[in-house]
């Protein structure tokens, strides 16, 4: 039977056990998580696993990323396979503290990102969201310590916000980011694939195939400008509202135009129905997609 992971829900009790599991000289890494895990969620822990010695994971959804109309009430919750699945992976420690532990009574303090955090992409239409993942994040950063926290590309513009997150406050943490997992017709694992209908879940590829297509004629030499704008009106066709379609540069996010203005990463957001997408790919990273 596979062992189950060590579960706290404080703080103290979080800072007691990764002290106990470094034991002096192993190596931490964490795998901040909102639960509903999947398969992109496990690739995660195993890359944590080849990256440190002991691997933690939390589980936590935070209200203070989702917006007053957005899906914090009915976002999945499934903790019996959060855990069964994290024992099957070796999974040291879960964190799994409760609202009130993350936001006691009196919490005043919130930071505010700006560099990434500010670049017309997700930002624009959740102006809430990086704030919430700046404050958890580093909430989570300071209060486990780990050496290393591993953190997925799909979410790209948050990868990099977490990045600057650490760079700036000198948290001594590495933050590494790992390739998105995707389904085996190329939709992006996400735990809000849950709440696509079969026919919407049979067109939600549609995302990928464009960025795909995009990517493969930037690399012909079609301008940048004109393979979104194909690529935006093959999105809007398929029955998506789109958000943003955009080509920007992978390190800063500035808008990019060509592929001398690269490395370029494509970015995308759409609604299908009610359930909101993104994904993203990097332009020379076609040809191993």
């Amino acid at each position: 039977m596979t062992a189950r992971p060590r579960i706290v829900r404080t703080v103290k009790a979080l800072r007691a056990s990764i002290a106990a599991l470094r034991g002096g000289k192993r190596t931490i890494a964490l795998v901040p998580t909102m639960g509903a895990l999947h398969d992109g969620h496990i690739a995660l822990v195993r890359h944590a696993h080849e990256r440190a010695d002991r691997v933690a994971a939390s589980i936590f959804v935070n209200p203070a990323q989702f917006g007053p109309q957005e899906d914090f009430g009915r976002y999945p919750r499934t903790w019996k396979a959060d855990i069964k699945a994290l024992a099957k992976e070796k999974t040291d420690l879960v964190f799994a503290p409760s609202v009130e532990d993350i936001y006691p009574e009196g919490f005043a303090t919130r930071i505010v990102p700006e560099g990434p955090a500010r670049a017309g992409l997700e930002d624009k239409f959740r102006p809430h969201f990086f704030s919430g993942v700046a404050t958890v994040v580093a909430k989570l950063l300071i209060e486990a310590m780990p050496d290393i926290a591993i953190f997925g590309e799909k979410d790209y513009q948050q990868l990099l916000v977490i990045r600057r997150l650490a760079l700036d406050l000198d948290l001594p943490v590495k933050i590494v980011g790992h390739p998105i997992v995707r389904e085996k017709d190329g939709l992006a694992c996400s735990s809000r694939n849950a709440y696509l209908s079969p026919s919407e879940r049979e067109t939600a590829p549609v995302l990928h195939r464009t960025l795909k297509e995009c990517a493969a004629a930037i690399k012909k030499g079609e301008r940048v400008m004109e393979a979104l704008a194909h690529g935006r009106q093959r999105i809007e066709e398929a029955g998506f509202a789109l958000d943003y379609l955009e080509a920007r540069n992978a390190e800063t996010l500035e808008t990019a135009r060509s592929l001398a203005e690269g490395p370029l990463r494509l970015l995308v957001a759409a609604k299908l129905g009610t359930t909101r997408l993104i994904d993203n790919l990097g332009v020379r990273q076609i040809l191993r997609s």
